[in-house]
């Protein structure tokens, strides 16, 4: 097994918050295997990568000789997660549930090793706890706590309101800790509080506390926003290696990095090293590339991501040129230079001054194989290749 410093640095790569990180030394220093627990409700069973950073990072946990627990809350999925929710949420039936539960599993396995993964339902000691036991669970946390967590306190101020059984729905997760002795928990930072819950239920059973860790939430393609298939900005865990793989080549070079930490498999010393390389090229587009394909191969096998580039469609890879290079004249009208933007809107790379700028934004403007990082002017008589993106490359004159 790696030094406690080794599988420190693994464990809190890319993650927000690590709640407290001295008694998660102090358990690493024992030297058995820590029960790593995350839960997952299975009410939309169709991943995408923003899902998966918890996954990724069960998988490290894996991999340095801890047991993961991966926990489907049958139980709470038919109570339904408020977290972040304006108004109550309709319970799924038990049929919903089990439906889900099997498709959560099949793509789950896509990242952990099932043979080192125990899979819990929560519903297995949740149909023993009775109603004397929901009663002497409730007894354990106030209303007024309760309704310190962020979106209760919207609901509440806002005269909306919240259903009694919502209560239950943190303190049948922290229960959850309690029943699996949980050493750590995982969650998204959106998920604090009801990890939280886990601690305190544990101290009130008389266990030792959990170690929270709350990991990002991961933003899409468009490099603002959370990913969400709702806004068209993600990546489907099921999406065709070719779509996968020109998805994953339009990341903003500015996301580079994160995606990396979040979701590659890459030692940490592999990530400095590609981005040595990044520096040294001025693009990260290689490391795009590579990671590409690790996330096609991780969801569809080693054949699959050796075909993607090719399967991916018309699309042209960026600072790649063609052998057969549409020719555009552009006239100047008497000046005698034009600017990058310009151009590009004169020449029908792009749809206008706006679009280039776009464009040129997250790093898609290329002149003769090598991307453009500060905007120039061009002159009569030159002949440049220029490319917008993955579907506009043309050898422009200027006239």
């Amino acid at each position: 097994m790696a030094t406690v410093d080794e599988q420190l640095a693994l464990i809190s790569r890319g993650a927000d918050e690590i709640i407290q990180e001295d008694e998660l030394r102090e358990k690493l220093a024992s030297g058995r295997p820590l029960k790593i627990k995350a839960g997952f409700d299975p009410t939309a069973p169709d991943l995408h990568l923003g899902h998966t950073v918890l996954i990724n990072k069960m998988r490290q946990f894996q991999e340095l000789g801890h047991q993961v627990i991966f926990l489907i809350g049958d139980f709470t999925g038919m109570i339904g997660d408020p977290t972040g929710k304006s108004a109550t949420r309709p319970p799924l039936t038990r049929e919903d549930v089990l439906r889900n539960a099997e498709s959560y599993k099949e793509q789950v396995f896509k990242i952990l090793d099932p043979a080192k993964t125990r899979v819990v339902f929560n519903s297995d000691w949740m149909n023993e706890v009775g109603a004397a036991g929901m009663i002497k669970l409730a007894g354990q946390y106030t209303v007024a706590r309760m309704l310190e967590r962020d979106d209760f306190d919207k609901r509440y101020k806002g005269n909306q309101s919240i259903a009694i059984h919502e209560f239950l729905y943190p303190l049948v997760q922290g229960y959850d800790s309690v029943a699996l002795e949980a050493d750590v928990e995982l969650g998204g930072t959106d998920q604090k509080f009801n990890l939280l819950m886990g601690r305190t239920l544990q101290k009130a059973y008389g266990q030792a506390p959990q170690i929270c860790l709350t990991m990002p939430i991961l933003e899409g393609l468009d490099g603002v926003q959370k990913m969400s298939k709702s806004l068209g900005n993600y990546v489907g865990v099921n999406d065709a290696p070719g779509e996968m793989y020109r998805k994953l080549l339009s990341l903003p070079d500015s996301l580079t990095w994160r995606y990396y930490e979040l979701l590659s498999s890459c030692s940490n010393e592999r990530i400095e090293g590609l981005k040595a390389e990044a520096d040294t090229l001025g693009s990260p587009q290689e490391a795009k590339k590579a990671f590409a394909l690790e996330m096609v191969e991780r969801f569809h096998g080693a054949q699959a991501a050796a075909s993607a580039p090719k399967s991916a469609g018309n699309q042209i890879a960026l600072g790649e040129i063609p052998d057969n290079v549409p020719e555009v004249l552009v006239e100047l009208e008497g000046e005698e230079e034009i600017r990058l933007f310009q151009l590009l809107a004169k020449a029908g790379l792009t749809k206008n001054g706006k679009a280039a700028k776009d464009a040129f934004g997250r790093g898609a403007v290329y002149l003769d194989g090598a991307q453009l990082t500060e905007e120039r002017s061009f002159g009569r008589g030159e002949s440049l290749v220029l490319q917008a993106g993955k579907k506009k490359i043309a050898r422009v004159t200027l006239k």
